[in-house]
């Protein structure tokens, strides 16, 4: 499956971040807790150089807590900040609050080192699309201040957002990158939703998800399909026994093998294959 593509708002969103990224203190980066690796955008990294940064792993609540935690510490070995976050829990939220109001008080106190006054923290805040940017600054602002949507590509322009009287938060489109040179990083971003499904065969990044469950998941994926026979290699099969439990017919009595795919991306994306994580470290 070979993506590319370089729509023109994300091309604007990246001259943005290079020309605003003098005027932070700290870039909060967004990925994927599903995938940590593929959802970090190389494009931005090499935007971002040695700027501080802190990772914020979403939606940890659908991923796989033993290798959320493997990430955290990959992160921080690497010299950055790291937290996994689930933004309907309040813990969490406070959790980011608190993290960034330390980074703050170490920067301040460089400042002071250097005859510099203290002030607020400015933070620029980014991501791939549809990893919860909207939702999250909605929270950490206590009210809606960003727009938000279950599709990729909402936040459309930057705008400066006050945290709490704590920091300064820039926020930023989501930018994905022209091309994805590992073909395996655009199923799994499409498999979470990152790519607009509109551009892509959804049998193919629903026979990608099987196989992953197969892979490392097999339990999980038996006990939301329990008609599923694991010791088969034919996916065709897989499709037919998922379509029969699930209802996927057409008239006549044949599977509907779009309505089988579409079944079992929603299951992934709405955690019901249970707690998934498709970069492993």
């Amino acid at each position: 499956m070979a993506i590319q593509w370089f729509p023109g708002h994300m091309a604007k969103a990246k001259r943005e971040v290079e020309e605003q990224l003098s005027l932070v203190d700290l870039v909060i980066e967004l990925v994927d807790a599903r995938v940590p690796y593929s959802s970090q955008n190389p494009m931005l990294q090499d935007v971002i150089q040695e700027k501080q940064k802190l990772i914020l792993l979403m939606k940890k609540d659908l991923a796989d807590q033993e290798l959320t935690t493997s990430w955290i510490n990959h992160f921080q070995e690497q010299g950055h900040y790291a937290l996994a976050v689930d933004v309907n829990n309040q813990d969490d939220i406070k959790q980011i609050v608190k993290q960034t109001k330390q980074i703050s008080e170490h920067i301040n106190e460089r400042r002071r080192n250097k005859g510099i006054n203290p002030r607020s923290l400015r933070a620029m805040i980014i991501g791939i699309p549809n990893v919860g940017k909207s939702t999250l600054i909605n929270r950490l602002a206590s009210k809606k201040q960003a727009q938000t949507g279950d599709k990729p590509g909402v936040t459309k322009k930057q705008q400066w957002i006050k945290i709490q009287g704590e920091f300064e938060l820039l926020d930023t489109p989501g930018i994905l990158w022209p091309k994805f040179e590992e073909q395996e990083v655009g199923y799994k971003l499409a498999a979470i939703g990152t790519i607009k499904d509109q551009i892509l065969y959804l049998d193919d990044i629903a026979v990608y998800i099987l196989n992953t469950m197969k892979e490392h998941y097999p339990d999980a994926l038996t006990q939301r399909y329990p008609n599923l026979n694991l010791q088969s290699e034919d996916i065709v099969e897989w499709f037919d026994a998922i379509g029969k439990k699930r209802g996927c017919l057409m008239s006549g009595g044949n599977i509907d093998y779009d309505q089988v795919a579409d079944v079992i991306i929603k299951d992934l994306r709405q955690g019901h294959l249970g707690p998934i994580t498709f970069d492993h470290i």
